[in-house]
């Protein structure tokens, strides 16, 4: 159990917080928050991002200030043992529409490295302004890649090899300035280990979907220990000669849970309707995800009577329009972000799915004119267009930082806004390195630590909240403000977000 001494150590943290720290917030303070938002952005770790953040335990510096270890961040190759001599090439480079020649990346020492670092210091430099290839962040190679709490085998399994060990200076974000301002929390884990169809799931309901009964193509090759892919004959030994190739990474595991990426069973989908079927459901012959009945924290929103509404860019444009659905020319909808669609209580077809649609399921533009009406619901998720999610591969950092820097000052300036709490979050690490051991949890997680930024009339200002958090933290935060009946898979040792609040 190698993430026992940290969890013993967070916890301690935490109970000395409590403790000795300013006071947390109170029942009746808490009770004055009455409309909570979540922001979930895309595919960035904490070190990625905030890394050089000032009072937080970063790259260079601990929390403390003493300087970190950076030589003991040194990547191993696949064999478990011999350091890298060098960074590996980013082996997927080729396949992607980024301009810059990333071949500088094979030369680098084996260590963290600036993405964004000014002419002369590094051939490519890649500013936040410009799309990095993405990085492989499946379910298994992201425990991979943890290595037992290592996190020196992120450069091995990735195939983009050494992009996986790149960072940023993003004091020129606003988000950055934002949490300067407000509370940032350095200890917030992702929910569950890979990609964002699966964490998009942890963030509502704090569980893994299933698929009975599901083809044997769509089920994983992993080895006796459960959490390593089996590798392909034809697989390069080294991280220096190749990327991985394994006999079948795919969107299940052998018992038929869905890890990565499989499509909603309702329009807007990845998967078109059957030709001659009915238009608002994904062709079952394509396999989409089997709808799904398990509870939520809608449903345990709804069952309190408290009001509750998932917003996304370019949901209406997705309904209307197939074209715009994972086309990185446009909008880029991305189907498998919007987790409700997976669900049968929102299914189409019926009169009773056909309303809760029309009441919880609602476009970015819904999100403005409610913001500026003062209208909103008790409870706000909202997920950012493609094209401004912040996502690897397909759009660049500073351009999702500006969108959601815009869409906060306008929750500011609503008439809810002394009576809010604005929770800023990533999905999960896109498959960037961080130095940061995950505490123990399930099956399932907690990942990597991505950042997340606490925005409120009543939170902690100038604060760096080192309190041990995951995406369930979240969904802890929601169920203690409105009292409503917990969520089973919410990990008991996470805090609840509120050491963030006065």
């Amino acid at each position: 159990m190698w993430q026992l001494p940290v969890i013993i150590t967070l916890s301690l943290l935490s109970v000395w917080s409590y403790a000795f720290g300013a006071p947390k917030i109170g029942g009746s303070s808490l009770q004055k928050i009455e409309t909570i938002v979540v922001i979930y952005a895309e595919n960035r770790s904490f070190d990625n991002l905030y890394g050089l953040f000032p009072g937080a335990n970063g790259i260079l510096k601990q929390a403390n200030g003493k300087p970190n270890p950076v030589e003991e961040f040194k990547q191993i190759d696949r064999d478990g043992i011999t350091p890298l001599a060098h960074l590996p090439a980013a082996w997927n480079a080729s396949t992607t529409s980024v301009p810059e020649n990333l071949s500088f990346i094979k030369r680098l020492p084996n260590a963290p490295f600036r993405i964004d670092a000014q002419p002369g210091a590094l051939p490519g430099n890649l500013t936040p302004e410009k799309a990095t290839p993405d990085l492989v962040h499946r379910f298994y190679n992201n425990q991979m890649q943890i290595s037992s709490g290592k996190n020196d085998l992120f450069a091995a399994w990735s195939d983009a090899g050494g992009l996986s060990m790149g960072y940023y200076d993003g004091s020129v974000m606003q988000l950055w300035k934002l949490a300067q301002k407000y509370t940032i929390a350095d200890n917030f884990f992702m929910g569950a280990f890979g990609g964002s169809f699966l964490n998009h799931f942890w963030l509502i309901s704090a569980s893994t979907p299933m698929y009975p009964d599901a083809p044997a193509a769509l089920k994983s090759s992993v080895e006796k220990s459960s959490i390593k892919l089996t590798l392909a004959e034809n697989s390069p030994v080294s991280a220096l000669t190749g990327k991985p190739v394994y006999v079948a990474d795919q969107p299940l595991t052998p018992d038929g849970y869905a890890v990565n990426t499989l499509q909603p069973p309702y329009q807007p989908s990845g998967i078109p309707p059957a030709s001659g079927g009915n238009s608002q459901l994904a062709d079952v012959a394509k396999n989409p995800l089997p709808p799904q009945n398990f509870r939520t924290i809608g449903d345990a929103l709804s069952a309190k009577g408290v009001q509750w509404i998932w917003y996304a860019g370019a949901w209406n444009e997705a309904l209307d329009n197939r074209a715009v659905i994972y086309n990185s020319k446009s909008s880029n909808f991305q189907a498998h972000h919007q987790p409700f669609n997976y669900f049968k209580r929102f299914d189409p077809t019926t009169v009773a799915g056909s309303q809760e649609r029309k009441i919880h399921l609602k476009d970015y533009v819904d999100l403005q004119k409610d913001i500026s009406a003062g209208a909103l619901p008790s409870v706000v998720f909202y997920k950012p267009q493609g094209n401004l999610n912040q996502h690897p591969g397909y759009t660049d950092v500073m351009s999702g930082d500006t969108h959601i820097a815009e869409v906060i000052r306008a929750l500011q300036k609503s008439p809810q806004w002394k009576k809010m709490a604005i929770i800023v979050t990533y999905d999960e690490n896109g498959g960037f390195w961080d130095h940061v051991t995950p505490p123990k949890g399930d099956r399932w997680g907690p990942g990597t630590r991505i950042p997340t930024i606490i925005i409120s009339p009543y939170a902690k200002t100038h604060f760096v909240d080192h309190t041990w958090y995951d995406t369930t933290s979240i969904l802890k935060f929601i169920t203690k403000r409105f009292q409503l009946e917990p969520l089973p898979g919410v990990r008991p040792l996470s805090g609840d977000l509120t050491n963030a609040f006065h």
